[in-house]
């Protein structure tokens, strides 16, 4: 059973903010949110006993509020009774069944890249689609965008403690042989690291250093706040390591032992290290460009090696898919049905129609006509005379028994039902090929690293439209239960669409204007990666955009930063001039 600081700090305090205004006084506890807070917050990965107890403690703390610390101490002895045999026996072996082991901890990572319920409702879909305008919020809705930052900030901090104790149990495994550890290590540091840019592109300088270190011999329990800027190149340093161990990487180490494995509690990538060196080597190439106009010469010399050395990026989607991980994504619709307020905006639909009539078959996958079946955008700059939207879109038990009832009061196209209702078969999108193609696109059209080739920008943005309308189509395909599926398209007409004039990059034009075209087609195809969208717009001015200059730059620190770790924020805080929204991390100009 494992707690950071953070975790003892609010158990023994009982300091937490209700739900409920009525019972808004320190010192008691609203029921929901402390069972959630255990479901989030307590890792015990090998006792049962957490997975028989948190539903029952979930729904018995919601009506039996008197008896609440009881229930908590008899889960406390229980767990403690379950898990403190592991922390004892994790000091004489650290890899032994009962303890929490190696596979279990990245299993642990792994599944930690998952979105939160949270993070979707108040951070994408109240926040990010309307920033970055691949949607449009109609009305303002529950405006707490803390409980999503909440959210994203516990994920990730669990996730590192989790990550340094890896390291320790393969440190403590190793005294035989020091390498033996070295490709979990090495894998545990690649997704750490992009979960980590993701932080810091969401809230610039965090506390990094210092964070994580609950098993340390020495802890650190308030961790001070580094600079974003000092992380980024660390995080860049570690992946060029990482990438470079893993294309010398033999069958064993050089004592002749086998490494360590993972094997199947690798559900990303199935222990194939080829893939994660795939995975490593493009976000090297996606950094290296982003931060290229804060620091051009490391950004040349990082791509340059990558390219001219024939690195290998990514080919095929690197998503978690719950049909083959064994999970169900309940929180997407529950994000969305919450919500009920995420609609097409025009912004979305002039880019992909001429004249009224939709050009772009990316339309049809990723939004749905309005209750009279037509397609009808919510104006992206809207006013008091502008019809407001209801109706039930997203509603799954109403829209699975009638595909067409949406609601009498839908009157704009909502996002596609099938593609935030499908549990098991729509992926979560973390990268994929079109992706590398629109930055290789970039790339060789500025020059960055190698001497500029418009032809061959070109034919990488091309290759990148291509593979973007193919991805969108085959996760359409594949959706089983998709009921409006529109026409199946050959590669022939989608190699039409990317010849229209709209989108086709034209060699010897304006250089600006093709930059234009790839930014674009980044941006749309983006259009369930809100946070990837939300990091271009940062950086181009060159995205489709019907509003004023985005203004919207990061976002705060969760309120529990300035009860846990008060010093430290404040301080950073002082230094930043503000913990506001329009504070710019480090790599924006």
């Amino acid at each position: 059973m494992f707690f950071d600081h953070r975790d003892f700090q609010k158990t023994n305090s009982f300091r937490f903010k209700m739900k409920n205004k009525k019972e808004r006084k320190e010192g008691f506890l609203f029921p929901a949110d402390f069972a959630d807070y255990l479901r989030s917050n307590v890792i015990c990965d090998i006792s049962e006993i957490c997975g028989t107890l948190f539903p029952i403690l979930n729904q018995y703390l919601k009506s039996k509020m008197k008896y609440l610390f009881s229930i908590f101490s008899i889960f406390l002895l229980l767990n403690l009774s379950s898990c403190d045999k592991g922390f004892e026996e994790l000091n004489k072996n650290p890899l032994a069944p009962t303890a929490v082991n190696s596979e279990a901890l990245f299993n642990e990572l792994v599944n930690s890249l998952r979105l939160g319920w949270s993070r979707q409702l108040f951070l994408h879909n109240e926040i990010l689609y309307d920033v970055t305008e691949l949607g449009v919020v109609t009305a303002k809705t529950f405006g707490n965008v803390d409980g999503g930052v909440e959210e994203v900030w516990t994920n990730y901090y669990t996730a590192l403690k989790n990550k340094k104790q890896l390291e320790l149990n393969l440190d403590a495994s190793a005294s035989e042989d020091p390498e033996i550890g070295e490709v979990i290590k090495t894998q545990a540091t690649i997704l750490m690291a992009y979960k980590t840019f993701q932080m810091l592109d969401f809230f610039g300088d965090i506390p990094y250093f210092e964070a994580g270190n609950a098993y340390a011999a020495t802890s650190v329990l308030r961790p001070k706040y580094d600079d974003d800027k000092e992380i980024y190149l660390s995080l860049l340093e570690e992946l060029r390591t990482a990438s470079d161990f893993l294309i010398g990487l033999q069958g064993n180490t050089s004592l002749g032992n086998s490494y360590l494995r993972v094997g199947t509690s690798d559900a990303l990538f199935g222990d194939n290290t080829d893939s994660w060196l795939r995975f490593s080597n493009t976000m090297l190439l996606k950094y290296f460009l982003r931060i290229h106009e804060k620091e051009p010469a490391i950004a040349a010399e990082g791509i340059a090696n990558l390219i001219n050395n024939g690195y290998s990026f990514v080919s095929a989607p690197v998503v978690m898919l719950p049909a083959d991980q064994g999970w169900s994504n309940e929180g997407v619709n529950w994000s969305f049905r919450e919500h009920n307020r995420l609609r097409m905006g025009t912004t979305a639909w002039n880019f992909m129609t001429e004249n009224g009539e939709i050009i772009d078959p990316r339309a049809r996958i990723f939004f749905d006509t309005n209750n009279e079946d037509e397609w009808v955008p919510f104006p992206q700059i809207s006013n008091n005379n502008t019809p407001q939207s209801g109706g039930e879109p997203y509603q799954k038990d109403r829209r699975d028994n009638s595909y067409e009832n949406k609601g009498a009061e839908n009157i704009y196209s909502s996002f596609n039902f099938y593609l935030i209702r499908d549990e098991k078969k729509i992926p979560e999108i973390l990268m994929t090929e079109a992706e590398v193609k629109f930055i290789l696109a970039e790339i060789f059209l500025k020059g960055i690293g190698i001497a500029p080739e418009e032809s061959l920008a070109s034919f990488r943005y091309q290759e990148g439209m291509l593979s973007s309308l193919d991805f969108w189509q085959e996760i359409m395909i594949n959706a089983t239960a998709w009921e409006n599926r529109p026409n199946e398209l050959s590669t022939g007409e989608l190699f039409a669409i990317s010849e229209l004039p709209r989108y086709k990059f034209n060699v010897g034009a304006d250089l600006n204007e093709n930059l234009r075209k790839i930014q674009e087609q980044r941006w749309i195809h983006y259009f369930r990666q809100p946070w990837e969208a939300f990091s271009l717009i940062r950086r181009t001015n060159l995205l489709p955009r019907e509003k004023s200059a985005n203004t919207f730059f990061r976002f705060k620190y969760p309120n529990s930063e300035t009860t846990f770790n008060f010093d430290n924020w404040s301080e950073q805080v002082n230094r930043m001039g503000g913990d506001e929204t329009n504070v710019m991390v480090w790599w924006m100009n």
